[in-house]
């Protein structure tokens, strides 16, 4: 990319090894690119829309730009004994979604919403699903697609 973007990475860490693997392949993929991040963490994947919020309200006053040009949100979703599973995903997914859709963000959505542990290691490992690399791509994508558009750099 022409001018180094800046990302911010939201991490839910309710499952901490989970999110580590995630982590490792985000960042490997956004220093592959060259671009700049700050890594934030917040306890679960429901909390990751309000920080991603959070952020977009407050503007770098120097430039009158917004702090980042593209946001990765990681975390992990693993089906329990309840419908609280179903509650998180959704409004999680939600959140992010509305916020994409409402600012223009170039967002790379990483939330894994599995049904066991397993399933959530198949997915997050570096090397097998590297869901993390998977998300953090798609936010470059997406900052590319703005590029296109004339909307970045914003």
């Amino acid at each position: 990319m022409a001018d180094s973007p800046h990302i911010m990475i939201v991490e839910a860490r309710f499952y901490p090894p989970i999110a580590d693997e995630l982590m490792r392949g985000a960042t490997a993929a956004l220093d592959k690119a060259r671009a700049t991040y700050e890594k934030f963490t917040v306890p679960g994947a429901f909390e990751i829309p309000a920080a991603i919020r959070y952020a977009i309200r407050s503007m770098d006053f120097f430039s009158a730009r917004r702090r980042f040009d593209g946001y990765v949100a990681l975390g992990c979703v693993i089906r329990g004994e309840t419908s609280h599973y179903d509650h998180i995903c959704q409004e999680s997914a939600r959140g992010l979604q509305e916020l994409a859709l409402a600012y223009s963000l170039a967002l790379g959505y990483g939330i894994l919403t599995v049904e066991n542990e397993e399933q959530a290691w198949e997915r997050a490992k570096v090397a097998r699903g590297n869901k993390g690399r998977v998300a953090a791509e798609a936010c470059l994508a997406m900052i590319d697609l703005k590029r296109r558009f004339r909307m970045y750099p914003r």
